[in-house]
């Protein structure tokens, strides 16, 4: 097999040369080998080939070369492949695979690295980003562009430039100088020195012996640099010992100031490795120790159910707490700071966790703006829906809607790329890798064994090996943003009770579509599926809903009266009970039992909201398992005997009692002087103020008022429910773009070939050329011996080859085989389209008819 340089990737140089099978000299040569199989396989890691879907396999090969889908390809290979296409752009080109093993495995070898270079090789080429037989594996072009060493940007390998590349500028003389003082023979031009130089580092023989005559200083100085970085800063006098490395061509100039260590002697220096430490296999998830419960299945189970209803019940309070409308919306989007705090304060949670029950409740269509003028937050009409399923359904609802969002609640509190800081609920949250990573941590969290839970760290260490940084950024710097997501993961999941005690919960696994037993077959991952559909979604909802209702409390009917004016709800209430309890008395704890508390505030305020004393002693009595303790009873008929003796109206707002003395009393309270009252009438007092801070007022003092209308009547202060117009839920941002559906990947395949075809159709020489034209360029006649062309070939059923321009100017090439000429069209058979298409003969930029008939 020959060295010579294949010509353009992307291009058909070369590609006539080798049709029965010989050796690929270009990429699209190479595909043209594969099978449709293969080319659909390649389209489906590599979807954004397929948009548009090209035209034929030169284009399909010039499209995989660009820098931004080579760039794409190479951020989703995990380490060890990475590792593999970086040892490629360091060794020579073409690279015999042996070579590639020796850089990878070192002179000594490495058993796994032996075992896992095939797959690793085979990876690289089902991806077009290699190309070639075993013997010249070449790496795309625009993939050694970047992976290469270069001075302006290091390899990963930490590997230099090599003695052609170092000196390229150098003079010949100097290199004849390098060559004695290394104790080589002289030569006649400077392409000989360099080979002589490039040969003596690369000889482990003869390179031993002459570091075996290098001063100890300058081994220390080769030692610094071997790893990397291998440029070193030198002053206009050296040191001895650099001095030495520099006159033998161990050190050669970069520039002025500037050292490099050559790529040959580094690699000699590192016993043939491209990689301190190359990483074949990935690191498993550990398990984590010293926590308590972790292995026992049932105890992970309880733990996670606990912590579902706990997440349910902060929900509904949340949401409970924006019934009547929530925050506004700020003009950039999102909420404010003030209000996250507010909502942190009411949920008695700190802010990061607000912005995360926030947000998980918009990724369901929980909460939405409201679009008004004034436009605020509110539930929307989903949330009444969602309050009448069961409770198992509702977790189920949140965890998918949390698991698939695109939005990362952690962001909350940072900035974004121009400084500006990321509200919650607001624009900039999305981050199109955030439904993966989620999948994949619980993915991985599902190898071990049920119960079991995983060092944080090993799963960090697993996801950083799948996908590997090409940024250059340690992979554990907060910069990394899928290991930011992944520590997010892990606490969000505990928290929303799709884990518990950091190991994977049974209706975790279900809500994967992982089977509830470990040795159940296993689909496939959930990040090869995601995107799920509506059906796979819903079905993966219902089965996590199954396993975790029997693990939920029953809601309770009762509660349990104290006779320190307190209740005690053992366990979840049912909704009209929490309902009317939450209205009547105000919350004091929260735990496994919410204790209430009964306020002479609280008893008003279910006064105000229509109740009556009698009302509100048939509750208690009702719902209670203790009996009413007598101070309750009292507190009730108390306030209900002072309430709604002052009526409160609107003057701006005036004050009306039957009973003057305790106007007179109101009037002479120092107290009421904010209040601004003058007497009307011996039973009216009227203010300046509007009635609710009048209401209000008056309450500070001690009073019980009660508004009422313009008729005279009291006004029932019942919450008015407010809502948004129905809202769908925000769609998640894929990673564009997706992988393209099964029968596109068919129809792409068919579509290329044909194109392809078409393109590099031998054709025969015209009536007026000498020659025939070349593949890919489009067949160009007279219109007269296009049509007397087309006629022929309908009499005589051959084909041929066409050039077309359609209604917006794309022109393309057709292999057809014309049916029938009227009327200015020709009808015809397209192997392009693969139907009967017509066509306009003026639209025809010529015809050429094919050496060989189509079979």
């Amino acid at each position: 097999m020959g060295t010579t340089p294949a010509g353009p990737e992307g291009t058909d140089e070369a590609d006539t040369a080798t049709r029965g099978g010989g050796v690929p000299r270009t990429l699209a040569e190479a595909l043209r080998a594969r099978t449709d199989e293969e080319l659909a396989a390649l389209l489906r890691v590599r979807p954004d080939l397929v948009s548009p879907v090209p035209g034929d396999l030169t284009q399909l090969a010039t499209r995989a070369g660009t820098r931004a889908s080579v760039l794409r390809a190479l951020e989703r290979l995990d380490r060890f492949t990475l590792q593999t296409a970086e040892a490629l752009a360091v060794g020579p080109d073409p690279t015999p695979y042996p070579v590639l093993l020796r850089l990878l495995g070192g002179d000594d070898g490495d058993p796994q690295i032996t075992a896992t270079l095939p797959d690793a090789v085979a990876t690289l080429r089902a991806q077009a980003l290699i190309w070639g037989g075993d013997d010249r594996l070449r790496l795309v072009r625009t993939a050694r562009e970047l992976l290469a060493p270069a001075p302006g940007r290091p390899s990963p390998t930490g590997l230099g430039p090599t003695v052609a590349e170092a000196t390229a500028g150098m003079s010949p003389g100097r290199l004849q100088t390098i060559l004695v003082t290394a104790g080589l023979p002289t030569t006649h031009d400077p392409v000989s020195a360099v080979a002589a130089l490039t040969a003596l580092f690369t000889d482990r023989d003869r390179m031993a012996a002459l570091l075996d005559s290098a001063p100890m200083e300058a081994l220390a100085v080769l030692d610094r640099l071997v790893w990397g970085p291998p440029y070193g800063e030198v002053t206009a006098d050296p040191t001895p010992p650099v001095r030495w490395l520099r006159d033998r061509g161990l050190l050669l100039p970069a520039s002025p100031r500037t050292v490099a260590l050559p790529r040959e002697a580094a690699l000699y220096l590192r016993a043939g490795r491209a990689h301190r430490e190359p990483e074949p296999l990935p690191p498993e998830p550990q398990p984590a120790h010293g926590v308590a419960g972790t292995g026992r299945p049932q105890v992970v189970d309880s733990a996670a159910a606990a912590q579902a209803l706990t997440a349910l019940s902060t929900v509904e309070e949340l949401l409970h707490d924006w019934h009547e409308g929530g925050p506004p919306v700020m003009r950039a989007g999102g909420l404010a700071v003030r209000d996250l705090k507010r909502t942190a304060t009411a949920l008695e949670t700190g802010e990061p966790m607000a912005a995360f029950w926030l947000e998980v409740a918009y990724a369901a269509g929980l909460i939405a703006s409201d679009g008004d003028a004034d436009e605020r937050y509110a539930p929307t009409p989903v949330y009444d829906e969602w309050l009448d399923r069961p409770p198992a359904e509702r977790w189920a609802l949140l965890a998918d809607a949390w698991l698939t969002a695109s939005r990362v609640p952690g962001l909350v509190g940072g900035q974004d790329v121009k400084g500006r800081p990321l509200a919650a609920l607001g624009p900039g949250l999305d981050r199109p890798a955030a439904p993966e990573v989620r999948a994949r941590v619980l993915e991985l969290l599902a190898t071990l064994e049920p119960g079991t839970a995983a060092e944080a760290e090993s799963v960090l260490a697993r996801l950083r090996w799948e996908r590997p940084l090409r940024t250059g950024t340690p992979a554990d710097t907060p910069l990394d943003p899928r290991s930011r997501i992944a520590a997010w993961t892990l606490g969000e999941a505990e928290a929303l009770g799709v884990t518990g005690r950091g190991a994977l919960s049974t209706h975790g696994r279900l809500l994967l579509g992982l089977p509830p037993e470990p040795g159940a077959p296993r689909p496939a991952p959930l990040t090869e599926r995601l995107p799920l559909t509506t059906a796979e979604r819903g079905a993966a909802q219902a089965a996590a809903a199954v396993a975790l209702a029997p693990m939920l409390p029953v809601p309770l009917d009762h509660i349990l009266l104290q006779a320190d004016l307190t209740a005690v709800a053992p366990g979840p209430l049912e909704r009209p009970l929490a309902e009317t309890l939450a209205v009547l008395a105000d919350v004091e704890s929260k735990g496994g039992a919410t204790v209430y508390r009964f306020t002479p505030g609280s008893v008003r305020r279910a006064l105000d909201a229509g109740r009556t004393a009698t009302d509100l002693h048939t509750f208690l009595a009702t719902h209670s398992r203790t009996p009413v303790p007598q101070p309750l009873s009292y507190l009730i008929d108390d306030v209900a005997r002072r309430h709604g003796r002052l009526r409160i109206g609107v003057a701006s707002a005036y004050v009306r009692c039957d009973d003057d003395a305790l106007l007179d009393e109101i009037l002479a309270d120092r107290r009421s002087q904010g209040l601004i009252l003058r007497r009307l009438a011996p039973t009216v007092l009227a203010s300046q103020i509007d009635q609710s801070s009048l209401l209000e007022g008056l309450r500070t003092m001690g009073y019980a008022p009660a508004a009422e209308s313009n008729a005279g009547d009291v006004v029932i202060a019942r919450a008015h429910a407010r809502r948004t117009p129905p809202r769908t839920p925000p769609v998640p941002v894929p990673e564009s773009p997706q992988a393209p559906e099964p029968v596109l990947l068919t129809a792409a395949v068919r579509a290329i070939r044909a194109g392809d075809l078409a393109a590099t159709v031998a054709r025969a020489p015209g009536p007026a050329t000498a020659a025939a034209p070349r593949p890919g360029e489009l067949p160009r006649s007279a219109p007269a011996e296009t049509l007397a062309t087309v006629q022929a070939a309908v009499m005589t059923g051959s084909t041929l080859c066409i050039g077309y321009v359609n209604a917006e100017g794309s022109a393309s090439q057709r292999v057809i085989a014309p049916v029938r000429v009227e009327g200015g069209f020709v009808t015809a058979y397209d192997h392009t389209a693969d139907e009967v298409r017509t066509y306009p003969l003026h639209r025809i930029t010529g015809v050429a008819e094919l050496a060989d008939e189509l079979p």
